[in-house]
Parts: C-alpha cells; sequence; structure tokens
C-alpha cells in the first residue's frame, strides 16, 4: 500500500478528482483531501482528512507505548535488583509493563493531537495559501493506473510525494524534515 500526495488549487478540481477516482475504483475509505476550507469538502460531500490525518496522534502514541514499554522494563528491573519481584510473580510484572506501555501510549497520543501530523507537516505552507491537498492510498497493483489516471484526466493536480500510509515510531519530526 502507498500513499500519494497531489496539490490541486481549487474545489472544483478535488471534486472532479474524486469524481473520477471513483470510476478507477478508489473507495471514499482509500480517498481524502486535506484543506483549510472544511465547508467546502461538506458542501461538496467530499472525503476530507480524519483527525488520525491532520493529528500526530498514531505517531506519538506509537513513541509513547515504546516509552512506556522501557519505563516498564527499567521498573522490572528495580524489583528483579532490590529482590521484590520474588513475591510479585511474572504475571504482576508483565501487567505492569503492559500499563506502563497503555499510559504512554495514551499520553503520547493526548500530545499527538496538539502537532501536525509529521507527515503532512512538508505541506503546511501550501495548505496555509488555501490548496488542497489529496491523499489516495492505493494497492501496489493499482498505484500505476491512478497515476495516469490523474496525468491524464488532471494535470493540474502535482504529484507531491509518495509515501508509506504507515506511521513509523522511529523517525523523529527532525529526520523527517530532513529526508523531505
Amino acid at each position: 500500500m502507498k500513499r500519494l500526495y497531489y496539490l490541486t488549487s481549487n474545489i472544483d478540481s478535488a471534486d472532479l478528482i474524486s469524481t473520477d477516482l471513483h470510476k478507477e475504483g478508489v473507495s471514499d475509505w482509500r480517498f481524502h483531501i486535506m484543506t483549510k476550507d472544511e465547508a467546502g469538502l461538506y458542501h461538496h460531500h467530499l472525503h476530507g482528512a480524519t483527525p488520525f490525518h491532520r493529528y500526530d496522534i498514531i505517531h506519538r502514541g506509537e513513541q509513547g507505548a515504546l516509552i512506556g514499554i522501557t519505563a516498564g522494563l527499567v521498573a522490572n528491573l528495580v524489583l528483579l535488583l532490590t529482590g521484590v519481584a520474588d513475591s510479585l510473580g511474572l504475571f504482576t510484572m508483565l501487567l505492569l509493563t503492559t500499563v506502563f506501555a497503555m499510559f504512554g501510549a495514551w499520553v503520547g497520543g493526548l500530545v499527538g493531537l496538539a502537532h501536525d501530523h509529521y507527515k503532512i507537516e512538508r505541506f503546511k505552507p501550501e495548505l496555509a495559501q488555501g490548496k488542497y491537498l489529496v491523499m489516495v492510498d492505493v494497492k501496489k497493483a493499482e498505484e500505476e493506473k491512478v497515476r495516469q489516471a490523474m496525468k491524464r484526466y488532471h494535470p493540474e493536480a502535482t504529484l507531491l510525494a509518495a509515501d508509506s500510509p504507515f506511521s513509523n515510531p522511529f523517525v523523529n519530526r527532525i529526520t523527517a524534515k530532513a529526508s523531505n
């Protein structure tokens, strides 16, 4: 699966892209538009970006879970070294690590609500100008068909990037900016 990022300058173009992508078999669940004109998307019945596309909820949540697991393992190590773990048992120690991981994921997700998605950050200048970012998730077998359809029917839409739709918790914001 790959996510293609296209940029277009007006709502009518985004509407036509939506219609043509539906003809190519791309469902609403794999097609999202991000813009500051949310009302325009609503009036044109276009599938807008979800909070998971807009904000860094998943990415930061994954990072928080990893930090929580590490903290849980360190806590277990301290319990082992002090001899307290002898009376607790393995199940309790695993539960402790799980609680730390879940707390870390929760806190990370909350932190992610305050930040733009790390993969979308590079498109902020265009979005601030009122342009429309069209994100299309395609399977490997249909990628070329979608690219050709976009090139043929929508030369006004610029392909900005092709990336994985999945989050990588080991990529931080600085690394993501440097690779763009």
